[in-house]
């Protein structure tokens, strides 16, 4: 008698461990920190492991002005860029669950704080001055560090920013590390919030 194939393949095999299913997330993820904190690289990751698609806010924002960030600074000023990014995050939001990578302003506006505390999970990668530095050395394109010290920059920002940061829902250490370790450790804390599935 023919077995029936399709019962094969969902039944482990004898002396075998089930196979595990994929963590899944049931909110949007997203990533907050400074410049250099690993978002885009991680969120990858992140949204392999979780299974779902996987946005980097600033290439949202650059394929629908058809610009790119730096010349949006030059060109209109960061008050017109940080408009435009509040209105893509809430897009993004909006539908199904996704990892989104935003810019390192992003959290700081309050509207797109307050919207990402709501509805999504904000996650920040948080990674010390140094780490940053070696991280936005490998880069050219970050119009706040043009023809600036980027020590300097970076610890004016964080000194700003990361008590805003620190609002996150899950706060995670981005070491120079390997990046897996950093999404491991996403998805523990992911777990104990309640947020993977």
């Amino acid at each position: 008698m023919q077995r029936d194939a399709k019962n094969l393949e969902s039944r482990p095999a004898t002396g075998a461990e089930p196979r595990r299913a994929s963590p899944k997330a049931s909110r949007t993820i997203v990533l907050v920190g400074l410049m250099g904190a690993g978002k885009s690289t991680i969120g990858r990751r992140l949204s392999t492991r979780l299974g779902l698609p996987f946005v980097d806010a600033d290439t949202e924002i650059e394929q629908a002005s058809g610009l790119s960030v730096t010349e949006i600074f030059e060109k209109y000023g960061e008050a017109h860029f940080r408009d435009g990014e509040r209105r893509v995050i809430a897009r993004l939001i909006d539908g199904p669950p996704k990892v989104i990578a935003t810019g390192g302003g992003a959290f700081v506006n309050a509207d797109t704080r307050a919207l990402i505390l709501a509805r999504a999970v904000a996650v920040w990668l948080d990674a010390d001055i140094q780490t940053l530095v070696d991280r936005v050395a490998r880069r050219e394109t970050r119009p706040l560090l043009k023809g600036r010290d980027p020590f300097e920059v970076l610890t004016a920002l964080a000194a700003v920013r990361n008590p805003l940061y620190a609002e996150a829902h899950i706060h995670i250490s981005s070491k120079p590390s390997p990046h897996d370790i950093t999404v491991a450790a996403i998805l523990a804390a992911l777990k104990q919030h309640g947020t993977e599935t």
